[in-house]
């Protein structure tokens, strides 16, 4: 969408001209990117919803293309620390810190649902954008979920599997009810977003691939 620069101003806008915060624009636009995509976000109802002007998003971010990106970065970039705060060899057993991983990864997506939200619809077009998010956040954030995985095979503690199929059962397998909620709600009246709910289902969850990636110790 094009935008007219405010040509009795020049440069990024003061802080009293902008009623949000910069972390508040990026938020926003993720969970629109993430609800309507790409190509179905509007950036004039972005602007409306959050009553800041063209002018703004324009002379911060550049264009939606930029917005996307700083909205992107800023969201992955926080999952990716997250993972890595939970990812510690060194406090336990590999196998129960990957039990804990799989707990961790999904409890964070039932309070970010967002996250997988945007994936499912980025995940279905090779371009630069999924690039992007594959490169730099998620490729370098399971790198050492990968190594585990084959040195625990190699050790014959656990069945090999690739890293592509234990990511896709955990993440879009185990994260489905967060990101399909109203689907989720045909099978059953319990609200899957009911803590209680999120608690069982993260637990059998990552039992089920626990055990089923264990053999016989």
């Amino acid at each position: 969408m094009a935008v007219c620069p405010d040509r009795r101003r020049k440069g990024r806008p003061r802080a009293e001209d902008a009623p949000v915060t910069l972390e508040q624009i990026l938020e926003t636009a993720f969970r629109a990117f993430a609800t309507h995509g790409y190509d179905g976000c509007s950036v004039r109802t972005l602007t409306q919803e959050l009553g800041v002007s063209h002018n703004l998003i324009h002379q911060r971010f550049g264009s939606k293309e930029g917005l996307w990106y700083a909205a992107v970065d800023h969201a992955f970039r926080t999952q990716v620390n997250e993972l890595t705060t939970a990812f510690d060899l060194s406090r336990s057993d590999p196998l129960d810190q990957l039990n804990q991983l799989f707990r961790h990864f999904l409890r964070y997506s039932s309070e970010h649902p967002e996250l997988l939200g945007l994936m499912n619809i980025e995940a279905r077009i090779d371009g630069p954008r999924l690039h992007h998010i594959y490169d730099n956040y998620v490729a370098p954030a399971l790198a050492p979920i990968g190594w585990l995985l084959e040195s625990l095979a190699a050790q014959g503690r656990i069945r090999p599997i690739s890293l592509r199929s234990l990511f896709m059962l955990m993440a879009h397998g185990g994260g489905a009810p967060f990101t399909l909620v109203p689907f989720a709600r045909r099978f059953d009246p319990a609200d899957p977003l009911d803590p209680e709910e999120v608690d069982a289902h993260v637990v059998a969850v990552a039992d089920i691939l626990t055990n089923g990636l264990r053999l016989g110790d």
